[in-house]
């Protein structure tokens, strides 16, 4: 019997935390949401859209009485979030987040809320988009998909359950980690090439051809940069938290930059081969794996 959430406060409703909301109230595993936010616009369009049922823009006032606390904000906002709403929680409320980073999510909690740390849950949804908003809350979202809890020491198990339940009652399957070894996966392949898009469609922007390049761009162009259309905040934030494991895969990254490079000076062709040829394998391996697990 899974648990359910007499109140759900998300504070961030946009992709994650609206699609969250969304599948709790398909499972009829929530009676109350309410969303807290900034933006008047896009709280009162997550009302129209059914995603939250009450918007608030004080996240001390809304988290009264609540069940469980989803802190969706990009991670730059996660420690004026927790102090704005230490003094409140309800004893037992859950608090958790959904953010990409869980080393600094981990002591922004211990730093924030360190009364409350047994019903303090780090997890990641991994189900990115490029998009942002209540518009983007979709149901179904976490089907197929994995979430990545982090607990802390304190963590109570019944609130590690709880976070579960729900989790998977999204459609989602869950995983464990600890908060370092979590971050150093998701550098390798989230953070680095969230950055390396970035970086590359800023390179051709600035280019004295620039209009004519994009111009000419096509579909391996658009598949190679997708990414580039995340949402600048939350990425700039995600990147100085995981800064240390983020800078290694930099780093071995410029590495394998200054090795194509010599290659092609080179015109060493049978390299260059290898190459290709050893990462397609591992990328059809990785695909055909994709979603089934």
């Amino acid at each position: 019997m899974v648990r359910s959430i007499g109140k759900l406060v998300v504070i961030g409703v946009g992709l994650i935390g609206g699609s969250f909301a969304l599948a709790m109230k398909r499972a009829g595993l929530v009676s109350q949401v309410v969303g807290v936010g900034r933006s008047a616009e896009n709280l009162q369009r997550a009302i129209e859209l059914g995603v939250i049922d009450q918007a608030s823009h004080d996240p001390a006032l809304a988290v009264q009485h609540a069940d469980l606390v989803l802190v969706a904000t990009p991670v730059g906002q996660m420690g004026r979030v927790f102090d704005a709403i230490a003094p409140v929680l309800p004893a037992q409320a859950i608090v958790s987040d959904a953010g990409s980073t869980k080393g600094d999510v981990a002591a922004l909690m211990r730093q924030h809320l360190p009364k409350h740390l047994g019903y303090c849950v780090p997890a990641h949804p991994i189900a990115g988009s490029d998009r942002s908003g209540a518009v983007a809350a979709q149901y179904g979202l976490f089907e197929q998909r994995r979430v990545v809890l982090t607990p802390l020491a304190d963590t109570q198990p019944d609130a590690v359950a709880a976070i579960s339940h729900w989790w998977q009652a999204s459609g989602a399957t869950v995983f464990t980690m600890r908060p370092d070894e979590h971050d150093a996966v998701f550098a390798s392949v989230s953070h680095l090439p969230h950055l390396l898009a970035f970086s590359y469609v800023d390179m051709i922007r600035q280019k004295a051809d620039a209009e004519r390049c994009f111009d000419f761009a096509a579909t391996g162009f658009r598949d190679f940069t997708r990414i580039a259309g995340s949402h600048p905040e939350m990425w700039r934030d995600i990147s100085l938290a995981n800064r240390d494991a983020l800078l290694a895969d930099l780093h071995a990254y410029q590495a394998q930059l200054a090795q194509l490079t010599q290659w092609v000076e080179a015109g060493d062709g049978e390299a260059l081969e290898q190459m290709f040829e050893q990462a397609r394998e591992a990328r059809t391996r990785w695909h055909q794996g994709f979603g089934k697990n």
